[in-house]
């Protein structure tokens, strides 16, 4: 029984992206708004769904070593291709989760919640032992050496915008939550409250210092990534999913057909929203600080909007979009 409530979350966290990306790209100033309070929420946590429902995914799916790894040199290959326009692509990233992963794939829900102390434990030492803003220049968010050997290891392992280090146990996180019964009402509910009980724990440590340092690793600001933060958006994206679960029904309706439909095209989506979303606002010459922060926040929801109606009406041509298509037919 394919789980609609799983392609409606992932639809949500990809709109959540396209908020947080369109205020990147346009440069925009935080502003006592609405829409900077709503993006800063979302920033970090759009992306974390995105990767817990990937985890919950390849679970799910049963795709064994070698069907991932030839799925993951496409989105590697990809995502490259993607970084010549937009810095801050995550496809390249899930090609490494996924080569991480290759060796858990029938580990225990027990075995995985090891494997992620392990990585936490491992980035938190490298967090404190290393220069996180090594290659950063933070006022233009641009990364020195990124096309380098050295930068690019460093960037995808460890300080990048979703670095291997932490960001894996993410994906290892969906993996385990897929050993759930996640149909049963009694798993939702659990996902839900207790969920939504750590993510607000969470924010305890980083309220109760104001240290800067201290706040750094207490806070959970997704950059740096520290433990806090991962909890704190785990936490969150167990609790977005149970409750999309809980309230989707077994044969959805119109609307949230539409927005399962945007699930299942998120790869090709993705891509789009930066070529042709960004790419539409560069051509109309509102990049590089021009948007206001509700203006940017307008332009996200239209594409949001474009998206749906596009989604509705290609399902009806085709069971996947382009770029899922492409992905099965050369990686199987």
């Amino acid at each position: 029984m394919r789980l609609h409530g799983l392609d409606i979350a992932r639809a949500f966290a990809f709109f959540g992206m396209v908020l947080v990306n369109f205020r990147i790209a346009a440069e925009v100033t935080d502003g006592p708004d609405p829409a900077t309070a709503l993006v800063h929420a979302l920033e970090g946590r759009a992306a974390a769904l995105f990767v817990v429902l990937a985890g919950i995914g390849v679970a799910l799916s049963g795709a064994g070593p070698a069907l991932l790894a030839r799925r993951a040199v496409f989105l590697f290959v990809l995502g490259l291709l993607n970084m010549t326009v937009f810095d801050a692509d995550i496809l390249h990233f899930y090609a490494l989760y996924f080569i991480g992963a290759l060796p858990f794939l029938r580990a225990s829900a027990r075995q995985l919640s090891v494997l992620i102390a392990a990585v936490l434990g491992l980035a938190l030492i490298l967090l404190v032992t290393l220069n996180y803003d090594a290659g950063w220049d933070w006022d233009s968010l641009s990364y020195e050496g990124l096309w380098t050997l050295p930068g690019f290891a460093r960037h995808s392992l460890y300080n990048g915008w979703h670095p291997v280090l932490p960001w894996i146990a993410f994906l290892f996180f969906g993996m385990a939550l897929a050993r759930l019964d996640l149909a049963a009402r009694v798993v939702q509910h659990r996902l839900i409250w207790i969920g939504t009980g750590v993510a607000a724990l969470t924010l305890l440590p980083g309220l109760a210092t104001s240290d800067p340092e201290l706040s750094a690793l207490l806070g959970t600001s997704p950059i740096p990534p520290s433990p806090f933060y991962m909890l704190s958006a785990g936490a969150s994206a167990a609790a977005v999913t149970g409750l999309i679960l809980r309230l989707s029904p077994a044969q959805p309706g119109a609307v949230l057909s539409s927005f399962a439909a945007t699930g299942r095209q998120s790869l090709t989506l993705y891509i789009a929203h930066i070529l042709l979303g960004m790419g539409a606002l560069e051509a109309l010459g509102l990049l590089g600080g021009t948007l206001s922060s509700m203006g940017a926040f307008y332009a996200a929801l239209i594409f949001c909007a474009l998206s749906l109606i596009y989604a509705t009406l290609w399902q009806r041509v085709a069971r996947r979009g382009p770029l899922e298509a492409m992905m099965r037919k050369l990686a199987g």
